[in-house]
């Protein structure tokens, strides 16, 4: 009797738990309409890539002959690369970098725009401007300003200073990368500091003003300590970005000169296009994926803890 009071109670639960299912669908059926073009989209060419890029990274890939499974043989060889250790670090250089020169300046300009009680939006759009230059442009007007003839080396020259190999000099072609993209990006994560700042309620400045609070003391008071979360936030989503960089790299110098810009993003871009082992880069992705999905993890976490 037991046995068979148990197995209606679970032929019973079924249909139930198949009705709730029918019922949520019916009940969300428009918003799920809506969200399914976008769902397809993410599927397709987000996770899809993902998978085969999972499945790829342990075969041979031949696209005229057919793949072969080749076991963690790609693994070994991205491993056994001499230049990927030097990937790696220019990477974690660059990171570094970006944080350092990059890092703090949309918070500067976010205060100082928040500051503003005229002119604030011709500035807020004169400093997001850069952000919308096509990239070809962009990069061709840093390579005449960089140039041995351009703005920075004539202006070297007449005040009596060495000339500075911006593009040759290994000791230069990271910073100037750096330099390039920090002026070009800052906008868009300017504007999401400047939110931040101007949904502070007004009633704490007003508060401050009272007790003789100037503006440092507002900034590091008030603003600063706000906005907290958001700067842990913003942080992760820098590493996560810089991480992956590669473009700049590989339009401006190539990775060169001799590797000094090879991040390890190109060097997956150069196993890919050009030697065409598709398996190798692959597998580089595959470890890339492991490492950016913890740091997604506390990007996750952090934006909870915003939240709350």
């Amino acid at each position: 009797m037991p046995s068979t009071t148990a197995h209606l109670g679970t032929s019973e639960k079924a249909p139930q738990q198949k009705n709730g299912f029918q019922l949520w669908i019916r009940k969300n059926k428009t918003g799920l309409l809506f969200i399914l073009p976008a769902a397809v989209i993410f599927v397709l060419f987000l996770w899809l890539p993902i998978l085969k890029g999972f499945f790829y990274s342990f075969y041979h890939i031949d696209f005229v002959k057919g793949n072969t499974f080749v076991g963690f043989d790609n693994y070994k060889t991205a491993l056994d690369d001499p230049i990927l250790g030097k990937a790696i670090r220019n990477t974690l250089y660059y990171m570094g970098l970006c944080l350092v020169i990059g890092f703090a300046v949309p918070i500067v300009f976010a205060v100082i725009i928040s500051e503003l009680r005229r002119f604030q939006g011709f500035v807020r759009v004169s400093a997001y401007l850069p952000n919308v230059i096509p990239v070809v442009v962009l990069y061709s007007v840093w390579r005449w300003i960089y140039d041995p003839v351009g703005p920075i080396n004539a202006t070297l020259s007449q005040t009596g200073h060495d000339q500075i190999s911006f593009m040759t000099d290994s000791a230069w072609s990271m910073i100037s990368l750096v330099f390039m993209e920090t002026w070009q990006q800052f906008g868009s994560a300017m504007l999401i500091y400047l939110a931040a700042l101007l949904s502070i309620p007004k009633d704490w400045y007003e508060a401050a003003q009272i007790d003789g609070a100037g503006v440092w003391r507002r900034v590091w008071h008030i603003m600063l300590p706000s906005i907290r979360g958001l700067i842990g936030l913003m942080l992760i989503l820098q590493l996560i970005g810089t991480s992956q960089a590669y473009q700049s790299q590989l339009a401006m110098l190539d990775g060169g000169p001799n590797f000094t810009t090879t991040t390890y993003a190109l060097l997956i871009v150069k196993y890919a296009t050009t030697q065409l082992n598709m398996g190798v880069a692959s597998a580089l992705g595959v470890l890339m994926f492991l490492v950016l999905g913890v740091l997604a993890i506390i990007q996750y976490k952090l934006n909870g803890r915003g939240g709350n």
